[in-house]
């Protein structure tokens, strides 16, 4: 049986049902998924825990406190939830990037 977790990354151009891909190694499988908002977070999760029983999410910086709590409240008790996060220069370098890329535009 594999250890199944779930890596969920936002980007502003994300398609959920498209920007995905799994690697599994026979005792590892990873399951990858960028998402767009929240909404997309909570129902990509709620699923994969559910369908693919899930044992670990790991989320990208750009989840809130709230964000990460109702991923948490979603995957139940049983799902580790955990958060990338970087130091002071890291974000500062990745967010430097990020608005290059126009990530931040409106």
């Amino acid at each position: 049986m594999a250890f199944k977790v779930l890596f969920l990354a936002h980007a502003p151009d994300a398609d959920a049902e498209k920007h995905r891909c799994i690697i599994n190694t026979g005792k590892y499988k990873l399951f990858v998924v960028v998402v767009k908002n929240q909404k997309e977070a909570v129902e990509v999760c709620r699923k994969l825990v559910k369908d693919e029983g899930i044992h670990a999410i790991l989320l990208c910086p750009g989840f809130t406190h709230r964000d990460v709590a109702e991923i948490a409240e979603i995957a139940g008790e049983n799902v580790g939830v955990f958060v990338a996060r970087g130091d002071g220069p890291s974000h500062r370098a990745s967010m430097k990037a990020m608005e290059k890329e126009g990530w931040f535009s409106k």
